[in-house]
Protein backbone atom coordinates (compact mmCIF):
# COMPACT_ATOMS: atom_id res chain seq x y z
CA UNK A 1 0.00 0.00 0.00
CA UNK A 2 1.40 3.38 -0.91
CA UNK A 3 1.60 5.92 2.03
CA UNK A 4 1.20 9.67 1.69
CA UNK A 5 3.04 12.26 1.86
CA UNK A 6 1.61 13.92 5.10
CA UNK A 7 3.08 17.60 4.10
CA UNK A 8 1.23 17.23 0.71
CA UNK A 9 -2.15 16.53 2.46
CA UNK A 10 -1.76 19.47 4.84
CA UNK A 11 -0.86 21.64 1.75
CA UNK A 12 -4.55 20.58 0.56
CA UNK A 13 -6.57 21.69 3.40
CA UNK A 14 -8.41 24.92 2.54
CA UNK A 15 -9.29 27.07 5.03
CA UNK A 16 -13.04 28.40 5.68
CA UNK A 17 -11.64 31.86 4.09
CA UNK A 18 -10.45 29.93 1.13
CA UNK A 19 -13.41 28.47 0.56
CA UNK A 20 -15.58 31.77 1.12
CA UNK A 21 -13.17 33.48 -1.43
CA UNK A 22 -12.91 31.36 -3.89
CA UNK A 23 -17.11 30.93 -4.09
CA UNK A 24 -17.27 34.84 -4.08
CA UNK A 25 -14.67 34.86 -7.03
CA UNK A 26 -16.88 32.54 -9.10
CA UNK A 27 -20.10 34.73 -8.26
CA UNK A 28 -18.49 37.68 -9.61
CA UNK A 29 -17.09 35.73 -12.45
CA UNK A 30 -20.71 34.67 -13.61
CA UNK A 31 -22.43 37.92 -12.70
CA UNK A 32 -20.10 39.13 -15.26
CA UNK A 33 -20.72 36.68 -18.24
CA UNK A 34 -24.43 36.87 -17.60
CA UNK A 35 -24.08 40.51 -17.91
CA UNK A 36 -22.50 40.05 -21.16
CA UNK A 37 -24.73 37.54 -22.71
CA UNK A 38 -28.30 38.89 -21.49
CA UNK A 39 -28.16 41.35 -23.66
CA UNK A 40 -26.79 39.48 -26.75
CA UNK A 41 -30.08 36.96 -26.34
CA UNK A 42 -32.65 37.03 -28.48
CA UNK A 43 -35.01 34.51 -27.46
CA UNK A 44 -37.41 36.27 -25.11
CA UNK A 45 -37.01 32.90 -23.19
CA UNK A 46 -33.91 32.44 -23.28
CA UNK A 47 -33.24 35.99 -21.17
CA UNK A 48 -35.75 35.26 -18.92
CA UNK A 49 -33.83 32.27 -17.84
CA UNK A 50 -30.55 34.15 -18.13
CA UNK A 51 -31.77 36.83 -16.03
CA UNK A 52 -33.13 34.85 -13.17
CA UNK A 53 -29.35 33.46 -13.11
CA UNK A 54 -27.97 36.72 -13.16
CA UNK A 55 -30.18 37.74 -10.04
CA UNK A 56 -29.63 34.36 -8.07
CA UNK A 57 -25.74 35.32 -8.61
CA UNK A 58 -26.12 38.69 -7.34
CA UNK A 59 -28.00 37.48 -4.19
CA UNK A 60 -25.16 34.40 -3.83
CA UNK A 61 -22.69 37.03 -4.04
CA UNK A 62 -24.10 39.35 -1.64
CA UNK A 63 -24.70 36.42 1.01
CA UNK A 64 -20.94 35.04 0.80
CA UNK A 65 -19.77 38.50 1.23
CA UNK A 66 -22.27 39.54 3.91
CA UNK A 67 -20.88 36.37 5.53
CA UNK A 68 -16.79 37.04 4.59
CA UNK A 69 -17.81 40.95 6.36
CA UNK A 70 -19.23 39.15 9.52
CA UNK A 71 -16.53 37.07 9.93
CA UNK A 72 -14.07 39.70 9.64
CA UNK A 73 -12.65 38.41 6.30
CA UNK A 74 -13.60 41.13 4.36
CA UNK A 75 -13.49 44.41 6.35
CA UNK A 76 -15.20 47.29 4.54
CA UNK A 77 -15.26 51.00 6.06
CA UNK A 78 -18.27 53.22 5.78
CA UNK A 79 -18.47 55.79 3.28
CA UNK A 80 -18.23 59.35 4.46
CA UNK A 81 -21.33 61.16 3.36
CA UNK A 82 -19.51 63.56 1.36
CA UNK A 83 -18.15 60.89 -0.98
CA UNK A 84 -21.48 59.40 -1.26
CA UNK A 85 -23.30 62.72 -2.48
CA UNK A 86 -19.91 63.66 -4.92
CA UNK A 87 -20.69 59.53 -6.03
CA UNK A 88 -24.25 60.63 -6.66
CA UNK A 89 -23.70 64.14 -7.91
CA UNK A 90 -21.19 62.26 -10.83
CA UNK A 91 -23.27 59.69 -12.19
CA UNK A 92 -26.19 62.39 -12.11
CA UNK A 93 -24.19 63.97 -14.33
CA UNK A 94 -23.07 60.77 -16.31
CA UNK A 95 -26.60 60.15 -16.69
CA UNK A 96 -27.44 63.56 -18.07
CA UNK A 97 -24.96 63.70 -20.49
CA UNK A 98 -25.79 60.20 -21.85
CA UNK A 99 -29.34 61.32 -22.42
Amino acid sequence: MMQRNTSVVNQMNLTDQDRLEDMLSQEKYLIGAYSTFIPEATCPQLRQVLTANFNDCVQNQYTVFDQMNQMGMYPVKPAPMQEIDAARQKFAQLKQQMG
